[in-house]
């Protein structure tokens, strides 16, 4: 399935029913009367998120939706029927925004939330509302209202436990295929990924979801490169997972650059759990880099692990170590 994070839809509630004129003409009834009956009220338009959806998908090829009508009012004082409320479904860390793609409408965090984003329109009157004592044979009635209709936009932030990121070919989707059973393409050529994959871990019977982050590189926050539209997904991560390339010769300057970006984005992100990790140890000689190592642990005051997805080594350990940040 295509992974899709952002989607404008165009939405129409329905139209309230238009009032009834009608009158009684009922045999051995002496004096009729106006039985014009009300129209019903037009559906609204309602948004619910599903934890069960991971994408805006649904929304590519079909960007129109209206709900129903409400029905006409008819005689005998009958009440036109109401129009059925349309729901749309949406992954849960969806967020509503109007046209204009600023201003935020509703963000859903949690999972069979409900927002009523477009109102029905309220249904007309007949001419048995308009009776009185000195109009007793009123042939007015009123239209239905219009229901609310209006373009939207719909932004996908995932919603993950652990945000795997770093520079592209870092090894972050072979981590999530090792983590977990999904299965994003892996290669060795950079921005392999170009859009988010998600995964769930499974460790002592606790679901972790990951998230593979399509690689930053310096200048996202600016769109360079895959650009900035990747950035936002990060925020919602509790934990980040930070993947070096540990043959690289700047390996310093490669964690700076990530986390310059970063924070560019959001300085808040700065605040969250990390996890610092360099791959692909079974490319180097670990005689030829302890100096660097040493100087990233002196120069950014962080603990790091070392692992090969090659040859699995210490990503047992990792495993637990994700664990205990997220529990």
């Amino acid at each position: 399935m295509k992974f899709l994070d952002q989607a404008k839809i165009y939405i129409k509630a329905g139209n309230g029913g238009s009032g009834s004129s009608s009158f009684r003409r009922e045999k051995y009834i002496e004096f009729g009367g106006p039985d014009g009956g009300d129209g019903g009220d037009g559906g609204s338009i309602i948004l619910e998120s599903e934890r069960n959806l991971n994408t805006l998908i649904d929304y590519r090829f079909r960007q129109h939706f209206k709900a129903e009508a409400g029905k006409s009012g008819s005689k005998k004082n009958k009440t036109g029927g109401n129009g059925k409320d349309l729901i749309l479904k949406v992954p849960v860390g969806t967020q509503i925004y109007e046209e204009d793609n600023n201003t935020l409408i509703y963000d859903f965090t949690k999972n069979n939330e409900k927002f009523l984003v477009a109102n029905g329109g309220k249904g007309g009157l007949g001419n048995t509302r308009f009776k009185s004592s000195t109009n007793r044979a009123p042939r007015k009635k009123t239209s239905g209202r219009k229901g609310e209709e209006f373009w939207v936009w719909l932004q996908l932030k995932v919603i993950a436990d652990v945000g795997i990121i770093g520079l592209p070919n870092a090894g972050k989707s072979s981590f999530l295929s090792k983590c977990t059973r999904a299965k994003p393409k892996i290669a060795n050529y950079p921005f392999t990924t170009i859009n988010p994959n998600l995964g769930v871990l499974n460790i002592h019977h606790k679901e972790i979801v990951l998230a593979d982050i399509p690689g930053l590189i310096e200048g996202s926050h600016k769109g360079i490169g895959l650009g900035d539209k990747f950035l936002r997904h990060i925020e919602r991560c509790k934990t980040l997972i930070h993947l070096i390339d540990i043959s690289e010769k700047d390996i310093l300057g490669n964690y700076e650059k990530i986390r310059n970006e970063l924070s560019k984005y959001d300085k808040k992100i700065l605040k969250k759990k990390e996890i610092v990790i360099f791959n692909k140890l079974d490319l180097v000689n670990m005689n030829s880099i302890s100096d660097k190592l040493k100087d990233f642990k002196n120069k950014f005051k962080k603990n790091y692990e070392i692992i090969s997805l090659i040859s699995n080594k210490n990503f047992e350990k990792i495993k637990k170590i994700i664990y205990k940040k997220c529990t």
